[in-house]
């Protein structure tokens, strides 16, 4: 049988995921294939980038993996890293919301924008009194059925009111998307919400319903209260998230990834494919582009114009993760949390901050406090805009109002990650529907990554090793 060869272009998760996948399965069925991997940085992994400095264990991108969706989690205990996973600690899973100066604990059963439980809602100082009576609106409120998507914002507006929206939606879900959410499509990032009012009509029916199956479902004090038991979900890597790209490219084999390797574009040739970068034109039977959409745009403008304009579509937001080293005697907040979040509405220069050294073991040394601060966004460009010097005098301010930090880091660590998140505007899913139709008239194509069907860990490897496993049954078929 003929010699194949796979190009995969880019090497963050999704990338690697897809040339581990592939290599797998044409081994399991006898395929001869090549995998090559070109990655135009100078490393693998993407926007997974961990560092280890003065003994702390500093994450630049992201620093959890969420096992609710279990692909990622899977490919791990795959690859050999079961045992080294390691869970959030047991102690201070909560979170909190700044306003003013000061921090309010997300109430005990509070998911995202609706409460599961009467009692914390109701004792909560998060929201005015005005804004809970709004809230229990939902309670009573129709639901909407025609099925069309609208942006996080319409929903929550719609089901739980203005300040709903402010202090709890935008800040929790700008946390994760960096995203506006007058854009934000509801439908292609939390379906959840827009099934609950299908199925419960009200919101907080439906989420009391969940917990009250949760709490039957959990063994009797295995996890804690409801609101504990989510941040169960989230996990890491002993040594940070950088252990998994590592592995990944160990198991690909010496000679496969090749980085410091730009990619200008793919044309066809024949059934095949040619691959040109700034310096050779690598010939491919197959080829997956896991590479940001934008980026993918331009490659495949040549061959398909139209799936180049759809790509290229797709908006992307720009943020920086600033790592910061303090000495646990200049923080005065007891730190009892895994962090915070800032609504759009404190003109703050955060947006975020995760407490590191609480929320995952091993993280800095005893005496010491690691967190991590998010800035820029769609929001907030003008932040993500900023020096170093300036960003780090806007976050050391925020911390001192809200944390009570005293004097100046021991360490700072400013990482930016321009046009990094895509945003997933109303109408995403069927601008993605598009995509892969296009796309789908190359059978010896793929593309994979977070501009798609998730932004996450997990959605990354499980769109990596789709793409992997079509490649190589289209080459079995050859």
């Amino acid at each position: 049988m003929k010699r194949r060869r796979l190009v995969v272009v880019g090497a963050g998760i999704a990338g690697l995921s897809a040339a581990y996948r592939a290599q797998r399965l044409a081994a399991e069925r006898r395929l001869d294939l090549e995998v090559v991997v070109l990655e135009a940085g100078m490393r693998a992994g993407g926007v997974i980038e961990s560092v280890e400095r003065d003994g702390c264990v500093m994450e630049l991108g992201p620093d959890s993996i969420i096992t609710e969706k279990p692909w990622a989690r899977a490919l791990c205990e795959e690859i050999g890293l079961g045992e080294r996973i390691v869970s959030t600690t047991n102690e201070h899973r909560q979170s909190f919301v700044a306003l003013g100066n000061q921090l309010h604990p997300i109430p005990e059963g509070f998911y995202m924008m609706a409460p599961s439980r009467l009692a914390p809602f109701l004792r909560t100082k998060l929201f005015s009194w005005p804004a809970k009576l709004r809230m229990a609106a939902d309670l009573v409120l129709p639901r909407r059925d025609d099925g069309a998507d609208e942006s996080l914002a319409s929903f929550v507006r719609r089901r739980l009111g203005a300040e709903a929206l402010d202090r709890a939606a935008q800040p929790m879900v700008g946390g994760v998307y960096t995203a506006d959410p007058e854009k934000l499509s509801l439908r292609a990032t939390m379906p959840r919400f827009l099934e609950i009012e299908r199925k419960h009509r009200s919101l907080i029916l439906g989420f009391a319903e969940a917990r009250r199956r949760a709490m039957r479902g959990a063994e009797e004090g295995s996890e804690g209260s409801a609101s504990g038991a989510r941040y169960s979900l989230f996990v890491s890597l002993d040594r940070g998230l950088s252990v998994l790209p590592q592995r990944l490219c160990e198991l690909l084999g010496a000679g496969v990834l090749k980085t410091g390797t730009i990619v200008e574009r793919i044309e066809r040739d024949g059934d095949a494919w040619k691959v040109f970068t700034l310096d050779e034109t690598v010939d491919a039977d197959a080829v997956c582009l896991a590479t940001p959409s934008y980026a993918t745009s331009r490659m495949v403008e040549g061959v398909a114009p139209e799936l180049a304009r759809s790509l290229n579509s797709i908006e992307y937001a720009s943020s920086a993760v600033v790592n910061l080293v303090y000495r646990r005697e200049d923080i005065r907040h007891a730190l009892d949390g895994f962090g915070f979040v800032v609504p759009a509405s404190e003109k703050r220069t955060l947006l975020a901050c995760t407490f590191s050294s609480v929320k995952y073991p091993g993280r800095a040394p005893a005496g010491t406090v690691l967190v991590r601060a998010f800035v820029g966004g769609a929001l907030f460009p003008e932040a993500y805009d900023m020096a170093d010097s300036r960003m780090l005098a806007g976050i050391g301010k925020d911390l001192s109002d809200l944390l009570g930090v005293r004097g100046q880091p021991r360490d700072a660590v400013v990482t930016r990650w321009p046009r990094s998140m895509p945003q997933y505007n109303v109408g995403h899913l069927e601008r993605v529907a598009r995509i892969e139709d296009e796309s789908g008239r190359y059978p010896t194509l793929a593309l994979a990554g977070a501009a798609y069907r998730g932004v996450g860990i997990p959605d990354c490897v499980r769109s990596g090793e789709a793409a992997g496993e079509r490649l190589v049954g289209a080459l079995a078929r050859l």
